[in-house]
This record gives C-alpha cells, structure tokens and sequence, in this order.
C-alpha cells in the first residue's frame, strides 16, 4: 500500500474511535471535528497531502524494498550521506507548514521506529524480540501510519532515593503474564498527539525502576481496550486563524496514558526483562542521534520563522534604524546560522556503523538541541521585546468587522502597512510569545531532550577530548 494522502488519513483516523477524555468527559463521535483536535489533525493531513503531491513526491518519498511502492521518506533507512540530505530536506519540507511548530509531526516517529528496526538484531534474545520491531516497522511504512510514544513516568517524586513499592502501579507495569501477552498497568506520560495516532510506541524509562516489571518495549494501536488518554486544558481558544494563527492550527494536544491492565499481544512486544538491552539499545541503535537529526531539522525552520516574524514587526512599525534592535535580531540570525552549520557538519562527518545504516555525527546534533534550549527562549524574548504594548493592542477578528472599524483603521495603522494587517503580525508573534500556546512552545524546546543541564554534562563526560588535551600539552615545553 503507498503512502497515504490527507483524505485517507482522516479517514482512517475517524474509524479510530480511542479511548480520549477530554474536560472530564469521554470525547464520542468524529475526533477529527472536535474543536481541541480539529486544527492539529487538518494540519496533519496537509502533510500527507504535500509528500505525495506531485511537485515533492521525489523528495518526500522512495520505493519500498518490500512492495515496489511509493512510501514516505521519513521512513528511509539512510545508507549514504544524500539518503540523509533527503531525510532533511523532508522534515523541513514539512516543518515549514507548521513553523516548525509541530514537534511532533508523523516524522519524528517514523525516524525512531526506522532506526530500532534497522539495528533488530540488538533485540534478539530470550525475551526480546528483533523479529517483531522489523515486521512492525514494515507494517507500519507500507501503511503510511502515525505513532506517538512515551518513556517518561508520572511526576510523583524526583528525589534521588525514591523507589515505588506501592500496591497499585503508579508508574506502568508488567502485573501479569499470559499466554496472549503482557498485562500492563499504570500510568506514562507525557504523550504528544495521544489518541489521535494509529499506535502508541512505549519505551523503556530510566530512573530507578529496576524491576523486570519495567523492563519493556511494544507498540499497541492506540484504540486498544482499555487504553486511556487523559488530556490536558486545550490552547486552541478560538478557530480564528487571525486571532489564533498557530494556535488554531498546531496546538497537538498533550495527554497522561493509563493502561488499565491493557493486554500487550506477545507479536506486538520488542524487548522484556532484558536488563542489557533496556539499558544499551539507544546506543546500539543511534535512535537517538537520528531523532536528534530530525530535531535539529525542524528546529532550524523554528528560529527561520521567528527571525520572519521578527523582520515583521520591524517593518510595520519602522524600527530597523535602531542598533539595539540590529543588536537583538543578530542573536537570532546568529543563532539560526549556527545551527544550520552544525546540522549540516553532522552529515558531512556521517559515518556507516557495522550494519552500513549511515550514522550522522552525534556530537554537533547534541550541541545544536542544548544550544537551542537556551536560544528559543531567548529569541521568544526578543520578539517581546520589539512588540512591546503593540502585543497587547490586538483586537479581534471581530472587531474589524464591526462599527468600530473606523477608529482600529486610523489608530492601529502602521508605518508600511493597514491596521489589519499590521494587526495581523501582531497577532502572530504574540501567539509565539505570549499567547498559553506559545508558552507551551517554549517549555517545550527547554526540555525536548530532557533536562539541559544532564544533557550538557553528557556531551562534557562523552565528547573525546584527546585530540585537544595533546594540542594543548605541544605548546608547554
């Protein structure tokens, strides 16, 4: 089956029919027309619309090894340098719908998936099952489907020492074993798009659960019985693409999963028990460089869209002769070009592992996803900054249609533009920077990859100082 357009996607994800709770209540009938998963779902058909328009068919997808047919390239298992380049110029290809808005676009867990299956044989033990994750990698490329995923346990005690010894699982777990599967029960979070993909990828987490009961990798769809999506508040306040321009569109919705001793069938079960493997499959597999790669991608379109939205704001209200302001969108072009730089050393030092998947170089891509933790918010603060109260007095869609349009046309007016459009780009870039979207946006980015200080010491203890350490010790006699 070939990839997928926008209809069949809506399509099928309206025979879905997960389990979603949503402001207390359970969401019955057509998700795809719910006002909290209406825009984020259009927009995610907008995406299978443009890989196989005719125009980015070539780019965005390649010839299946299995069928001969068309599948997306987000599912490309790389094997050279310009099978990278083509995952890339693909994420952004897509990023650029969204402004990069869309962490989690159908891409990011293609390149997870793409990655575990094409090192399977790290899998392949006793309890584990390499087998599984191929055939379910193919299954899921050959049909086009979306994935959401968890590893990160409910936020009850973060101390050092803590350990959970409760009767009922907090954090989800293994309570059962049957001759069908696994029983897991419990709770995961935070699962991005829950509810609204074909299937729930769930991994393995750290910490101090060490208990075979952890100890798990499966993929269940994610209408399985007795699989729950609790959400969050939605940040699509409004329809309006004026008032809400991202909002309405990109808000993906965050969810608590609860398996409520949800049976995991053992064809769907990648990894159990195996301590090895849980703890060295992310290494072994590079998944985690490669969703680096993917990351880094998107994240470039971001900063492009906020150095835009930015330039906008300069031109409307004629700001751009003032050096602090040249001062402040320089940190953001600096800052783009930076990691323009780094993502592309990653490919250009890309290196073949034992397995010939090419591997791009890790050490850049760590640098750009800890350097943008600190560079969105910062950029986010710019945009503050030169909107000033301008991001305040933004009166509605509404409003431009009522009696009162006469005063917003004389007083909103700006230097290069009317009062509605300059209403507009206000509007825009507060929804960037100010609006419960935009927060989420930046609290997002600081801990995409966890904490940033962890993983800053990760590239402090991993990065081989050698080379630097002789340079330096050349120059003391």
């Amino acid at each position: 089956m070939p990839a997928k357009d926008g209809a069949a996607f809506l399509e099928r994800l309206k025979k879905l029919q997960s389990e979603i709770w949503f402001d207390g209540t359970q969401i019955t009938g057509d998700i795809c027309e719910h006002s909290a998963f209406k825009g984020v779902i259009q927009s995610k058909a907008k995406l299978f619309d443009l890989q196989v328009s005719k125009e980015n068919i070539e780019l965005m997808t390649y010839t299946s090894p299995l069928t001969g047919d068309r599948v997306g390239s987000s599912y490309l298992r790389p094997t050279s340098k310009e099978d990278l380049e083509k995952r890339r110029l693909t994420t952004q290809k897509w990023a650029k719908t969204s402004a990069g808005m869309l962490g989690r676009s159908p891409d990011y867990m293609n390149t997870g998936i793409m990655a575990l299956a094409a090192a399977a044989d790290v899998f392949q033990d006793t309890h584990c099952r390499g087998d599984n994750l191929k055939k379910f990698y193919e299954h899921v490329r050959e049909n086009d489907l979306t994935l959401a995923h968890t590893f990160v346990t409910p936020q009850v005690n973060r101390s050092l020492l803590y350990y959970e010894d409760n009767d009922v699982p907090i954090s989800a777990r293994v309570v059962k074993e049957t001759e069908e599967g696994l029983i897991i029960k419990g709770a995961r979070l935070l699962v991005t798009q829950g509810g609204i993909t074909d299937e729930l990828l769930v991994l393995p987490v750290g910490g101090n659960n060490i208990e075979e009961a952890y100890l798990f990798a499966f993929s269940i769809p994610s209408n399985t019985k007795n699989l729950k999506f609790i959400c969050r508040e939605s940040f699509a306040y409004r329809s309006s693409n004026f008032d809400h321009p991202l909002g309405s569109r990109f808000e993906e919705m965050d969810a608590i999963v609860v398996f409520d001793n949800v049976l995991v069938p053992w064809e769907r079960v990648f990894l159990y028990k195996d301590y090895s493997i849980a703890y060295s499959f992310q290494q072994e597999t590079h998944i985690t460089t490669f969703l680096l790669h993917q990351t880094v991608a998107r994240q470039v379109i971001k900063i492009e869209f906020i150095l835009g939205a930015a330039q906008l704001i300069i031109e409307s209200i004629n700001i751009s002769g003032y050096q602090h302001v040249q001062d402040k969108l320089c940190e953001i072009i600096s800052g783009l070009e930076t990691l323009k730089a780094l993502l592309i050393s990653s490919e250009l030092s890309a290196r073949q592992d034992n397995r010939g998947t090419m591997i791009p170089d890790a050490n850049p891509l760590l640098v750009a996803v800890t350097t943008f933790s600190q560079l969105y918010p910062r950029c986010i603060e710019i945009l503050q900054m030169l909107g000033a109260s301008g991001l305040i007095s933004i009166p509605t869609e509404e409003n431009f249609s009522s009696d009162i349009t006469p005063h917003l046309e004389q007083y909103l007016q700006g230097a290069s533009c009317n009062a509605h459009e300059r209403t507009k780009i206000f509007r825009l870039a507060w929804d960037a920077c100010m609006s419960a979207f935009g927060g989420r946006q930046v609290l997002y980015e600081r801990f995409f990859f966890g904490d940033p200080v962890r993983l800053r010491a990760g590239i402090y203890n991993n990065y081989n100082k050698d080379k630097a350490v002789e340079l330096a010790k050349s120059f003391l006699n």
